[in-house]
């Protein structure tokens, strides 16, 4: 109930932002004033406001929704070595990677599993799963953690909010433009915007969006091969091939990720899973991570 609220609230609010945002940039339609024809410039700012706003916004309260989703419990004060341990750990690799001090978190899950999130990189949360500080050494969790600082420093979820909003302008532009065309070439509607539009629009938003999917997935794998660079000159490159032919071993076990959908993507591992297709995995096999670690590609 609360994720339906949280979902409806935020929806809100970027429907009411973007209103004004719009208002500002002086765009009140996609038509042209002859309501007939297509104004490419105002529908682009309105695909832009949008397209941006959304991934903006979940950029912003990405921290909120992972403690949420995950269950993450923030370490303020150590109550044991583990934790003790953690802190000084993710302390140190911040000082490495010229990064504000991260908040700390575990979240309860037995698979391992790590994640790091959060709109600035001086302003992140890093967070293990129990599991993994069950099972791995400290070397190994070190490099595990070195790898989740390592995408903080390499600005990699903001990097991820503009290639997501550059997608969303796009795909929104074009399944318009789409949408325009079948209402008026096909269907012959001669002025404002007909049912045909809006059901050709929605279809090409569907569509497009999958293929369009691609692209982020591309890029979300290969940030996974920079922080994983970053994870090896932090904290040993031998280390870090280690973390990840452990994390290999569950992969073959087909231990399941108990991470949720939305945090996927920021994990050091998706898990197991079974795909219909490579583009649309989130993250590179961990046998070509490792690969590119040993031959320093």
């Amino acid at each position: 109930m609360f994720r339906i609220g949280l979902f409806l609230v935020t929806n809100l609010a970027i429907i009411v932002v973007a209103s004004i945002s719009l208002s500002l940039l002086g765009v009140s339609g996609i038509l042209a004033d002859n309501g007939v024809d297509l104004n490419l410039q105002s529908l682009l700012i309105f695909c832009a406001v949008f397209g941006f706003l959304g991934s903006f916004v979940s950029l912003l309260l990405s921290k909120f929704m992972a403690k949420r989703s995950t269950g993450t419990k923030i370490i303020q004060q150590p109550q044991s070595e583990d934790e003790r341990w953690l802190l000084q750990t993710v302390s140190d690799l911040a000082g490495k990677a010229g990064i504000g001090m991260p908040q700390v978190g575990i979240f309860p899950a037995q698979q391992s599993n790590a994640f790091a999130t959060g709109w600035n990189r001086n302003n992140a949360l890093v967070a293990v799963s129990a599991g993994l500080l069950q099972r791995f050494d400290r070397d190994e969790a070190r490099a595990v953690l070195a790898h989740e600082i390592g995408h903080v420093a390499n600005g990699d979820m903001i990097t991820l909010s503009l290639v997501q909003g550059v997608v969303n302008t796009f795909v929104m532009f074009f399944a318009r433009i789409i949408g325009f065309f079948v209402d008026r070439v096909v269907l012959k509607n001669e002025r404002g915007l007909g049912m045909g539009y809006w059901i050709t629009t929605i279809v090409a938003e569907i569509f497009l969006g999958i293929l369009a999917s691609t692209i982020v997935m591309w890029f979300s794998r290969r940030r996974e091969f920079r922080a994983d660079a970053a994870g090896a000159s932090l904290a040993g490159r031998s280390a870090m091939i280690n973390a990840l032919r452990k994390l290999q071993q569950e992969t073959t076990a087909h231990v399941e990720n108990q991470m949720p959908d939305t945090m996927t993507a920021f994990g050091i591992s998706s898990g197991w899973k079974q795909r219909s297709s490579r583009l649309f995995m989130t993250h590179p096999p961990l046998e070509e991570r490792i690969e590119a670690l040993r031959f320093g590609q």
